[in-house]
C-alpha cells in the first residue's frame, strides 16, 4: 500500500477531514489533499513524523519500509531498508552470512 492510500485510509479511520489534518501538522489542506492522492510524491521527513505522531504509527508503518509491522524493532525495520537498497551480490552475501548464523545457532542449542 503506498503512502498516500495510506494517509488516507488513517485519515478516514479517525474521521478527520482534510482540515483536521492540515491543522493538526501545519500545512495546508490542499497539501494533503496532494499528499493523499500521490500529487506530492516526497514529504519531508519532519512531516512524515508529524502525520505518525498525529495518526499514533510508526514512521515506517506509514511509509511502507516495515517488513512485519506489529512486531518488529525499529533497528530491524531499518537493517530491511538498508537491505533493499544494496546490490544484488552484497545481498547475496548478506544471505550466506545469515545462513551461516543459524546453523550456528541451531548446533549451539
Amino acid at each position: 500500500m503506498s503512502f498516500a492510500s495510506k494517509l488516507h485510509d488513517l485519515r478516514v479511520a479517525q474521521r478527520l477531514s482534510l482540515q483536521d489534518v492540515a491543522n493538526a501538522v501545519g500545512i495546508s489542506k490542499a497539501h494533503v489533499f496532494n499528499l493523499e492522492k500521490g500529487i506530492t510524491a516526497n514529504p519531508s521527513m519532519e512531516l512524515v513524523i508529524k502525520l505518525a505522531e498525529l495518526f499514533r504509527v510508526r514512521v515506517a508503518d506509514l511509509v511502507g519500509d516495515n517488513p512485519d509491522a506489529d512486531d518488529q524493532p525499529a533497528e530491524v525495520v531499518a537493517m530491511f531498508r538498508d537491505l533493499k537498497n544494496l546490490a544484488p551480490g552484497d545481498r547475496e552475501t548478506i544471505k550466506l552470512m545469515m545462513e551461516t548464523l543459524k546453523k550456528r545457532r541451531e548446533q549451539d542449542d
